[in-house]
C-alpha cells in the first residue's frame, strides 16, 4: 500500500485504517484503467477477483464508457480469463436507461452515440429520432462525425433537455489517451454555451442510485476501486469507501492538488491484493 488519505473528516486515524477493508460487503471495480488497459490484463485483476469469488464477496464491474455494451464488456472480459458474465457488469449508458425512463418512459430521443449504446435505448423502450426529440442523450461517441456534433448543437441551442451519460475528459488505452465524452462536452459549451442539464455517470448520485438498486447493498457498504480522482474517487462523497490504483490515469503527485482524496492508494490490484489477503 503506498498510502492512505486523512485529509476528509470521515477519515480519522481509526476510520482509515485497513480493518475498514474487512467491513466491505460489495468491490466495485472500475474496468478501464483499473481491471485492463485495451485487451491487456493489468497486474493482480485475476488473481483479485478469484480471491473475491473464492470467498464469496460480491464485486461489480463499474465503467462509465458507454460506447460498449455489458453484453461486449463481458465478452471482452472473458477474452481476457475473466468469465464472470454480462449481470456483474454495470455501465454508464444502463444507468442513463434507468434515469430517464424515471423521467419520461418511451421518451423520444436524440442519440449521439455508438450503435451499443443506441441499442440500450432502444431495449429500455425509447424511440430514437432525428427531429423533435424529447430530450438529447450524449454518450462516448467513438463513431462521431461532424454532422453529429452539428445537429447536437442545433439542438441543444434550440433548448432541448440534455442528458450525458458520463463526465470523463479522456478515455486511456495502451498507447495513450483518447478524448472521451467530456471533450465533447466542451466542445458543445464552446459553440453554444450550454452544459449538460444531468450527466449520470460516476461519481454522480443517479450512478450510485443505480448501483444500489442493482445490487440491494447500501452505498456505505461498498468500496469504489479505480484510477480516476474525479470519477471513482468522488463516489466518496455518497458514502462509499475509496481505493485509488495508481496503474491508469492518476499519478500519486495528482492526489495532493485534488479535492478528492482516496481512503487508499495502492499501486495496482496486485498491490492491494497483498493487504487484502492479510485481513
Amino acid at each position: 500500500m503506498i498510502g492512505k488519505s486523512r485529509s476528509h473528516s470521515k477519515n480519522s486515524d481509526a476510520g482509515s485504517s485497513t480493518s475498514r477493508l474487512a467491513g466491505i460487503c460489495c468491490f466495485l471495480f472500475d474496468m478501464d484503467g483499473t481491471i485492463c488497459l485495451d485487451d491487456q490484463l493489468l497486474p493482480g485483476a485475476h488473481e483479485l477477483l478469484a480471491f473475491l469469488n473464492a470467498n464469496g464477496v460480491p464485486f461489480y464491474f463499474i465503467t462509465n464508457n458507454s460506447s460498449r455494451s455489458r453484453r461486449e464488456y463481458a465478452l471482452k472480459l472473458s477474452r481476457l480469463g475473466l468469465s464472470y458474465g454480462e449481470e456483474r457488469i454495470f455501465t454508464s449508458g444502463e444507468a442513463t436507461a434507468i434515469y430517464l425512463r424515471r423521467w419520461k418512459a418511451q421518451a423520444r430521443l436524440f442519440v449521439v452515440g455508438t450503435p451499443s449504446l443506441e441499442e440500450e435505448m432502444t431495449n429500455a423502450g425509447f424511440v430514437l429520432v432525428q427531429e423533435k426529440p424529447d430530450a438529447i442523450v450524449l454518450g462516448f461517441d467513438t463513431t462521431l462525425t461532424y454532422g453529429k456534433l452539428q445537429r447536437l448543437c442545433d439542438l441543444v441551442r434550440s433548448g432541448t433537455p440534455y442528458f450525458a451519460t458520463h463526465p470523463d475528459i479522456n478515455c486511456p488505452t495502451e498507447t495513450g489517451f483518447i478524448p472521451d465524452i467530456g471533450a465533447t462536452m466542451a466542445f458543445v459549451e464552446a459553440s453554444t454555451g450550454r452544459k449538460p442539464d444531468i450527466v449520470i455517470g460516476k461519481p454522480n448520485q443517479p450512478m450510485v442510485e443505480a448501483i444500489v438498486e442493482k445490487t440491494g447493498i447500501p452505498a456505505e457498504a461498498m468500496a469504489m476501486v479505480g484510477d480516476r480522482l474525479y470519477t471513482d474517487i468522488a463516489m466518496g462523497q455518497s458514502g462509499l469507501i475509496t481505493i485509488l490504483v495508481l496503474s491508469g490515469e492518476t499519478h500519486l503527485e495528482d492526489v495532493q492538488a485534488s479535492e478528492y482524496k482516496p481512503d487508499f492508494i495502492f499501486r495496482d490490484l496486485a498491490d492491494f491484493l497483498k493487504i487484502y489477503r492479510t485481513i
